[in-house]
């Protein structure tokens, strides 16, 4: 066969198509077009809309597992720590009980020793539910203000607590309001007494600190880091053994002859809302049953 005749086209298989090149400009002209059409039409918006509901069911699908995992895994801390919080309030209902029990025996010999030394009972402090609407304007001061006044008994004096601690005192009272005194203010001082040593002494505010300082305290006093303090109901108006505060810190300096001790308060004095005022011990004493006269004495010779 003559070599002219022969064909010397390559077959359909290794046939190329438009170039590279070609195919480039191609491309680049319709990602051009299309972004334009979908900035200015916004033809894009009802493609993606059409997409997104098509295969919302199996991403709902795909995200299933690892739902399912995260579940039962939040189940099984869940139960954990069900669990743990269980023991826990059984092993702090045992304590409970067992406090009971000695607060019961306690109260027995503290009314039968009174009994016996014939000391005056003491009475329960009463209490009015109070709410602290806002803080005083006073930038040098810490106080709040109540929204009970005298028309509701509130009394100038009266000891506030909130729900853990003893929160102030109040200083001054209005007909529909009152005005408390923080216990970190430095106007205001509070006899304490140390539950673990039995030691009185006077805690005082110091609002820069947001803390209570124990001043005129020896160096060498038995006072550690942790030490609860509480009140000492000496002064007539607290009652004892309310929460106060608790040592933080103690700097003892060979040079000094007092120690600084700093205690936190154990009351919520910036986040207090619901607050209870107590009524002055000086307040509750019963009146005594006055003497019975005694007759007196007939003289001699006269009529009976």
């Amino acid at each position: 066969m003559p070599l002219g005749t022969l064909d010397r086209s390559p077959p359909p298989f290794f046939k190329q198509g438009p170039s590279a090149l070609s195919k480039l400009v191609f491309c680049s002209a319709l990602a051009v077009f299309l972004m334009v059409a979908d900035t200015r039409l916004g033809l894009s918006g009802p493609v993606r809309s059409a997409l997104a509901g098509v295969l919302y069911p199996l991403q709902w699908l795909g995200l299933q597992p690892g739902r399912a995992g995260q579940a039962l895994g939040d189940h099984l801390a869940s139960l954990e720590r069900a669990q743990a919080e269980a023991l826990a309030a059984r092993q702090e209902l045992a304590k409970q009980l067992l406090r009971g029990g000695q607060v019961e025996q306690l109260s027995l010999e503290n009314r039968q020793l009174r009994q016996l030394l014939e000391l005056r009972e003491q009475l329960p402090p009463s209490s009015r539910a109070a709410e602290i609407v806002y803080e005083a304007a006073d930038p040098y001061s810490r106080k709040v203000v109540l929204d009970k006044g005298a028309l509701a008994g509130i009394e100038r004096g009266s000891p506030v607590i909130d729900a853990n601690a003893v929160i102030g005192q109040v200083t001054r009272v209005h007909p529909l309001s009152s005005e408390v005194t923080l216990v970190i203010d430095r106007e205001l001082s509070i006899p304490v007494l140390n539950p673990r040593t039995g030691v009185r002494s006077v805690a005082y505010g110091e609002p820069a600190l947001g803390v209570l300082e124990l001043r005129f305290m020896a160096s060498n006093a038995d006072i550690q880091v942790g030490d609860l303090l509480t009140t000492s109901g000496v002064d007539g108006v607290y009652p004892p053994g309310l929460p106060v505060a608790r040592v933080s810190h103690i700097e003892r300096r060979a040079e000094s002859t007092f120690a600084r001790i700093f205690c936190e308060p154990l009351a919520q004095v910036a986040a207090a809302r619901h607050v209870l005022v107590l009524t002055p011990l000086q307040t509750q004493r019963p009146v005594e049953a006055p003497a019975p006269e005694k007759a007196a004495p007939r003289a001699k010779g006269g009529r009976p």
